[in-house]
């Protein structure tokens, strides 16, 4: 069947899709980055704080902007706010846009200072990450584990329609 036209809300849906998997495919690489960054080289650690903080900025906040844009649309034009999905979706974008700027941002830019004066302190010797460096980090590698729980659970429920 050939489609001779494309409706507006098409558009917005894919713009919807493309904003997700642009958005939260970085997120889904910063375990695999970070578990190779402290093991191969624990000296790039301050690098891969500051690249999170720039890319928080530059693509993901806006992004999250997007998605949430582009999801009001869509559930107000195809008459979807009865639905959980549909409300679902709008919680979980809050949820996470909160845990982005509120916890991720912040101590992702303490995260960099604080392994700066751990390798200033280990001199040319191996590093050696201080407490306050270590609990940090586990807290923003519990709130990533979570938003990539939320992320995966709201595809799922967005692709059955049901919750």
């Amino acid at each position: 069947m050939l489609v001779t036209a494309v409706l507006f809300w098409q558009v917005v849906l894919a713009v919807h899709i493309a904003a997700v998997i642009i958005t939260f495919g970085v997120i889904f690489a910063y375990p695999v980055i970070y578990l190779f960054a402290a093991k191969l080289d624990p000296r790039a650690m301050p690098w891969y704080y500051r690249m999170r903080v720039l890319l928080s900025r530059r693509l993901i906040s806006p992004g999250l902007v997007l998605v949430l844009v582009a999801g009001i649309y869509l559930a107000s034009k195809l008459h979807q706010w009865r639905f959980n999905y549909a409300r679902w979706g709008l919680a979980v974008i809050v949820i996470i846009g909160g845990l982005e700027g509120a916890v991720l941002a912040r101590n992702e830019k303490k995260l960099a200072a604080l392994a700066e004066q751990d390798i200033a302190v280990a001199g040319p010797g191996s590093v050696t990450w201080s407490g306050e460096y270590q609990a940090l980090s586990r807290r923003v590698v519990t709130v990533d584990a979570l938003i990539l729980v939320l992320v995966l659970i709201t595809v799922y429920v967005m692709t059955i329609h049901g919750i």
